[in-house]
């Protein structure tokens, strides 16, 4: 205790207690400063971005949604859809469409990725809705399952897109696309959105992790080899059976009828 009393007494104790204060204060406002930049950066970006999509919007969008995407005898109201419904339906093409009387399709999207982005971001701050999924919520890899996801995919998706993703018929022209091929945030999105006949599968439905192991079984899926020659939508041997046998009865009969021929 005397020596650090002697310490205090010091006359140097000052100046060095003064300087590291001076260096804590200015390392303080330095990094609150570049904190409070990046804020104002984003901010400013967002807010752009905004800007833009509303301009897309009331070009491309507005005639079926409404000038305030409040909706109409044509299209549905996007206020609380959220971000996560506007970058699946317009950046798989599906958006905008000639006819709404009909089932969206996957296509070539209208829209480039900084315009999908800047439109959803304007449906967004409409009102609060699910948001786009970041890369690393999306890292199936690491954090799925492809046993888990393939279980609860029989169990959840199957009996509309078949056991193997391929798609299949529902009912009053409708049908449920195939899930090969498309990107893990847009299987994603439609989980948590549930575009057109598809439900919403929620958070306490189906967990992330859960999302996750479904998009890794997906992925199995759809890099698979095709073995055997033609897939037939990997409905295995029913219809591989079924195609064997028409040929094979067809060219039965149609020998029958040649032999018929030529004995008269």
């Amino acid at each position: 205790m005397k020596r650090l009393s002697r310490l205090r007494r010091h006359r140097a104790t000052g100046p060095i207690l003064l300087i590291f204060a001076l260096f804590t204060i200015g390392t303080t406002f330095q990094v609150a400063s570049a904190v409070d930049a990046e804020q104002t950066t984003t901010i400013a970006a967002r807010s752009a971005a905004i800007d833009e999509g509303r301009e897309i919007f009331l070009k491309g969008c507005s005639s079926c949604h409404g000038l305030n995407a409040e909706g109409g005898e044509i299209a549905p109201s996007l206020i609380g859809v959220g971000a996560a419904s506007v970058d699946f339906q317009v950046a798989t093409g599906r958006m905008p469409m000639g006819d709404m009387s009909v089932q969206a399709v996957r296509k070539t999207p209208v829209y480039n990725a900084e315009e999908v982005y800047a439109l959803a971001m304007y449906v967004a701050s409409l009102a609060p809705g699910p948001e786009i999924p970041t890369e690393e919520m999306l890292n199936y890899e690491r954090d799925g399952s492809t046993a888990e996801g393939g279980e609860l995919f029989r169990t959840n998706c199957a009996m509309c897109h078949n056991f193997a993703g391929q798609g299949g018929a529902l009912t009053q022209g409708k049908y449920a696309p195939t899930v090969m091929g498309v990107e893990p945030v847009h299987i994603y999105e439609a989980m948590i959105t549930g575009p057109q006949s598809m439900p919403v599968f929620s958070d306490k439905t189906i967990t992330p992790e859960e999302k996750l192991s479904m998009i890794k079984w997906i992925k199995a899926a759809e890099a698979e080899p095709q073995l055997g020659g033609a897939a037939l939508g990997r409905v295995g041997p029913v219809t591989e059976g079924l195609l064997v046998w028409t040929l094979g009865i067809g060219l039965l009969i149609g020998v029958a009828v040649w032999l018929a021929a030529k004995a008269r």
